[in-house]
């Protein structure tokens, strides 16, 4: 068990979510949050601009309903920091079945950060929680109908991924393309899909509170939180603000396995089939059905979509699949991520295209062998980031062995596979 686990959660054994705060200004909407644990307080800022899809009859009832549950899945990046084993919740009393429900997704959405912090507890005692006496019951809440379905929400990430949906909607749908954070992938994806003015994207730029980075670096608690559960929630604001009852996320087959093999530990829960489905039934059930969540990429595999991609060469100098180089929107060649994107690319792109992209060839760099073994299955465990499967990274490699038979990881490839 954890030592520093157990003695954060007697340090401090109540989280806080004391309220919210909004604003709506013309085709703006700012948002604030206030969270607390003993003497730190966290009160994150977001702004979502809706550029020329916003409505000009928003009601503040609707949208004080989203952003009331924004709110439960943001707090999951500061309430990690400790975790707290009770989490006290003043604006709204939320009923038996939606605790239930949060506990879920907090819970498998922390999988990797128990896994990583070795920490050992279950769904029934890592979380309880509580309610400010006079607070209403949540189950008041009004949320709007949206039922318009003339358009399609996609939220644009820079990699491949978004990049099919993109292409295959807009050839039926009118597209509102929805960016979080811009950063160059993103801005240049949506520029070469043909939302090239400011004006033609939905944007949320999203913060992080600054003391969450203090505790960080004085050694509180860290890790991966589900950061497509945070987008799922924040689509629900989106769906209501442009009047848009469709969101199409860019979430494939390949999600569904889990990193760890014989748990439910997954990097990509929030990405899976699984959380999916339980989001739609949140929403029928307990917010008037306000938007229809799905992933247009579900029924194929990364290496379907690889190959759907490489038939889009104007995005090949622009796109990015790197965590690591994304603040300088580049790839950094150096991580699991670069070099799954440059196996399950290769069989459709040629040898001297992909060293293009990437400015290096990274089936030659033998120091990449660590990732390599984790992403064959030759290593026990997969790597903790959004990659495909490891049939579907096999099932590459065997596509290109005998084209790309001198590079150095393929040479390491046949030697540990014959």
């Amino acid at each position: 068990m954890n030592e520093k686990y157990e003695q954060l959660r007697k340090d401090f054994p109540v989280f806080e979510y004391q309220k919210y705060d909004f604003n709506i200004k013309g085709n703006e909407i700012d948002i604030q949050f206030f969270f607390a644990v003993g003497p730190y307080e966290f009160q994150p800022k977001m702004k979502l601009s809706l550029g020329r899809f916003g409505s000009n009859d928003l009601q503040e009832k609707y949208v004080d309903s989203l952003v009331f549950q924004i709110g439960l899945i943001e707090i999951i990046s500061y309430w990690k920091s400790c975790c707290s084993p009770t989490l006290l919740i003043h604006p709204f009393r939320l009923t038996k079945e939606m605790q239930d429900w949060w506990k879920k997704l907090y819970f498998n959405g922390l999988g990797e950060f128990f896994y990583q912090n070795k920490i050992e507890t279950t769904q029934a005692e890592f979380l309880h929680f509580d309610f400010a006496d006079d607070c209403p019951s949540a189950d008041e809440l009004d949320y709007p109908q949206v039922r318009n379905e003339a358009h399609v929400i996609v939220p644009i990430g820079g990699g491949k991924d978004s990049v099919v949906t993109l292409e295959d909607l807009r050839r039926t749908k009118d597209i509102i393309p929805f960016i979080i954070n811009p950063r160059g992938a993103t801005l240049d994806c949506a520029r070469i899909a043909g939302f090239s003015n400011p004006d033609d994207l939905v944007v949320l730029h999203r913060e992080i509170a600054p003391q969450l980075l203090t505790l960080n670096k004085e050694g509180f608690l860290n890790g991966h939180t589900p950061f497509s559960a945070m987008l799922s929630f924040y689509s629900l604001l989106v769906s209501y603000a442009t009047n848009t009852r469709q969101v199409a996320l860019s979430n494939e087959s390949s999600a569904n396995e889990p990193t760890i093999p014989g748990t439910k530990i997954n990097h990509q829960y929030s990405k899976t089939l699984e959380y999916e489905e339980d989001f739609r039934y949140y929403v029928k059930t307990f917010l008037n059905d306000c938007n229809h969540y799905y992933s247009h990429l579900r029924p194929f595999t990364e290496l379907q979509i690889a190959e759907m991609f490489a038939r889009h060469p104007q995005y090949f100098p622009v796109f990015k699949s790197c965590n690591a180089g994304s603040k300088e929107n580049k790839w950094c060649c150096n991580c699991s991520k670069c070099l799954f994107a440059y196996i399950i690319l290769s069989p459709f792109i040629d040898d001297a295209t992909m060293i293009g992209i990437f400015g290096e060839d990274l089936l030659n760099k033998i120091e990449l062998r660590q990732y390599f073994d984790e992403l064959t299955g030759i290593a026990p465990n997969k790597p903790f980031e959004c990659v495909g499967t490891i049939d579907e990274v096999n099932k590459a490699l065997r596509m290109i062995t005998e084209s790309r038979k001198e590079k150095l990881l393929i040479q390491h490839y046949l030697e540990k596979t014959k």
